[in-house]
């Protein structure tokens, strides 16, 4: 079974990074195959409005690395997306990816698969719940099942890179969420562990 894991991150080896990586890391102990797709290292142009898409059902912008992950996450069984907290946000590259997913008619593009959230904000009240319901909304949007980690999705609190690599409370709740998401994904696929 194959997973992709999104991290929003602009920033190279950041705490989301850290913990999409570490999520990922659960999956493929139990077999699993991950592919990534980290925002510090792929373009994804923003939507430009022009509804091409909606006539013809491809999008015209074809420079970039939409395209590679969108058809990632038309043959995965399970995805995961985190995004750091932007002003109560995802980061505008995550934006820019969900926008752009309304060209891959979007109700159909993740279809039946689980996904798992993951929000890393500056403090405590950073706004990491609002960026879990933005990347569920994004999930639901796109057909797929929000799975949750303990409680929710993760939300962890970090600043500086790496910050979350000390935390092993968050460590353990990542682990977690990917072992709910694993589970979700082999009993939608018959696969019953």
């Amino acid at each position: 079974m194959k997973v992709v894991g999104i991290s929003g991150s602009p920033r190279k080896d950041g705490n989301t990074e850290c913990l999409v990586s570490e999520c990922l890391n659960e999956f493929v102990e139990c077999g699993w195959e991950a592919s990534t797709f980290f925002m510090s290292e792929k373009t994804v142009t923003p939507c430009s409005g022009c509804e091409m898409c909606v006539e013809n059902g491809i999008c015209v912008i074809d420079d970039d690395d939409a395209a590679l992950l969108f058809n990632e996450l038309s043959s995965c069984d399970a995805v995961v997306i985190g995004s750091p907290v932007y002003y109560r946000n995802v980061t505008a590259q995550l934006k820019a990816v969900f926008d752009r997913s309304f060209a891959r008619k979007q109700g159909d593009l993740l279809m039946g698969r689980p996904g798992g959230a993951i929000a890393v904000g500056r403090g405590e009240g950073g706004g990491q719940s609002m960026v879990l319901t933005i990347i569920y909304n994004y999930l639901l949007s796109c057909g797929a099942l929000p799975v949750p980690g303990e409680l929710n999705g993760l939300s962890a609190k970090a600043d500086k890179p790496g910050d979350i690599l000390s935390q092993d409370r968050r460590l353990d709740q990542t682990r977690i969420l990917a072992r709910n998401v694993m589970k979700y994904a082999e009993k939608l696929s018959g696969n019953n562990i």
